[in-house]
């Protein structure tokens, strides 16, 4: 058995390796065929894919601002300073904010400096519009391609979409543009909305300079911006300008019925009556709508001045400080200044009613500047003893508060009080003596110094002769002068001021009197 195993084993051997040898020689065979066809085409393939990774490379170095095949020595760009105001209608002049000429400027894109001198600075540019999609890489980068790619022109049948000057040259690296503005909507572009772009057209010696854009904008026609909102609102715009209040529409008509015409006049109904305004614009008014309008509102820019407003009766101890929309901001309290803050509900509804009422006689209403000249001015007088608030001449209010020493007092008390009897040279007298050189102009306050003009000897001398210190319970001369000083002294209202001048004068006029009738009697005896 093992003999005829062997036998077999060595017939199998030649037969496996004449197998091998076969596949081997047809490799060979196989090899020289497809040799002269594959090696060029494996050559073309390669070729071409190291083309495609080697522009892209190129590509990638350009919009990275580097340097290029020709090897500059600076990156530039160019770059809008300042934004568009908005929103943008078709036939207005584009403009940044402000109401600003656009500013276009050439900078170093590594340093972020504006390019002030060499050719670069003095640069043609060319305004154009963009697709307001236009955006670039992740890195807000393009080529040049891509940007011409991207410029949108007018429709067929229409005019130019860009009307204007639209080009300008760079001075000192800086540019304003001209006079441009749209004439077509954006609604008919793919993404509805435009961007304006700025590209050199002359002046780069070559080199590559890389295109601004701005944000991109939605442009409406002109129709539109009749009926556009103010944001924010100023006082004097018309109600219809607040979101959600169409013009001559419902809500417009309601409140113009109420006398409620303007923005200002809107605040103050909202800070003064607040349920009647809701009342007023009625249940179209949903609580979404109310909201929005009222938040628009109060977005308005309002001036810093502030008003006082003392009630009769409280002697000016106490009042309402206030905005011009009516807002209250504190009160006064004993000359002490409380913000809103720090009232209580119930001094807060009383403050309220206090502005109903400063409303209604707004000749009583004392304006200062801001909360600091208010404070200022309430420190002041607690520190000269006095609970009296100068008054201010401010915007368009002119009050002023009479003084207790002003001749139109002593004029007024003369007439009405009944004081003819005194001859003219001692009125004249008492009048040029109120006319001191120190005289206080806006304060109710009676300065020290009328004492010193009024208590001399001189002045003294109008009273009669036979007005003794012992007819006054008084001792001496001395005693009289310190009690006239005294009288002066006292700080008071202008009523109180006016109640004791008219009885010094009702005095006066009694010695006056009882003198001529002496006269008289010596007269006859004689």
């Amino acid at each position: 058995m093992k003999e005829i195993q062997g036998e077999e084993a060595s017939q199998t051997q030649p037969n496996s390796d004449n197998g091998v040898v076969q596949e081997v020689m047809k490799l060979q065979s196989v090899q020289h065929l497809l040799e002269p066809v594959l090696e060029p085409l494996i050559r073309r393939v390669v070729k071409e894919e190291v083309e495609v990774a080697l522009r892209k490379h190129l590509n990638n170095m350009k919009r990275n601002g580097g340097k290029d095949v020709n090897s500059t020595s600076r990156s530039l760009q160019l770059q809008f300073l300042n934004n568009l105001s908005l929103p943008v209608f078709t036939g207005t002049r584009i403009e940044a904010e402000e109401c600003s000429a656009i500013k276009v400027a050439i900078v170093d894109s590594l340093t972020g400096q504006i390019v002030s001198s060499g050719l670069e600075s003095s640069a043609k540019v060319e305004v154009v519009v963009l697709e307001g999609d236009f955006d670039g890489d992740e890195r807000d980068n393009w080529t040049l391609e891509e940007f011409k790619n991207n410029i949108v022109r007018e429709r067929e049948g229409k005019k130019l979409l860009l009307a204007g000057d639209a080009f300008l040259t760079l001075t000192g690296g800086i540019g304003l543009v001209g006079e441009i503005s749209f004439s077509d909507n954006s609604s008919w572009t793919r993404s509805r909305r435009f961007r304006l772009g700025a590209r050199v057209v002359d002046g780069s010696d070559g080199t590559r300079v890389r295109e601004a854009k701005t944000e991109s904008f939605i442009v409406r026609d002109h129709r539109g911006e009749l009926y556009k909102k103010h944001h924010p609102p100023s006082l004097s715009d018309e109600v219809w300008r607040l979101e959600k209040i169409g013009k001559d529409g419902a809500f417009h008509k309601r409140l113009s019925r109420e006398n409620i015409n303007c923005v200002k006049d809107f605040l103050t109904m909202l800070f003064i009556d607040p349920p009647r305004l809701r009342h007023i614009l009625g249940t179209g008014m949903s609580a979404k709508m109310w909201e929005v309008t009222v938040e628009h509102a109060r977005t308005c820019v309002l001036d810093k001045r502030m008003h006082l407003y003392c009630p009769p009766g409280s002697q000016q101890k106490s009042g309402v400080v206030f905005n011009i929309v009516g807002q209250v901001m504190g009160l006064l309290s004993e000359c002490q200044y409380n913000t809103i803050d720090k009232l209580s509900e119930t001094e807060k509804i009383e403050a309220q009613n206090l502005v109903i009422s400063a409303l209604q006689q707004w000749e009583e209403v004392v304006s200062f500047d801001d909360e600091a000249s208010l404070t200022s001015s309430v420190k002041r007088e607690i520190s000269n003893g006095t609970k009296y608030l100068a008054s201010q001449k401010i915007g368009g209010f002119d009050y002023a508060q009479p003084s207790a020493s002003s001749p139109d007092i002593i004029s007024t008390i003369y007439s009405v009080g009944g004081l003819s009897g005194l001859d003219d040279y001692a009125l004249h007298g008492y009048v040029q003596a109120l006319s001191y050189p120190g005289q206080v102009t806006n304060s109710l306050i009676c300065d020290t110094d009328i004492t010193q003009t009024f208590c001399d000897e001189d002045h003294l001398r109008y009273f009669d002769s036979d007005l003794q210190p012992q007819s006054l319970g008084l001792e001496s001369q001395a005693d009289l002068q310190t009690a006239v000083e005294g009288f002066l002294l006292q700080r008071t209202v202008a009523v109180q001021a006016q109640r004791r001048w008219t009885k010094v004068f009702s005095v006066l006029k009694w010695f006056s009197i009882k003198r001529r009738v002496k006269e008289k009697f010596r007269g006859l005896q004689i």
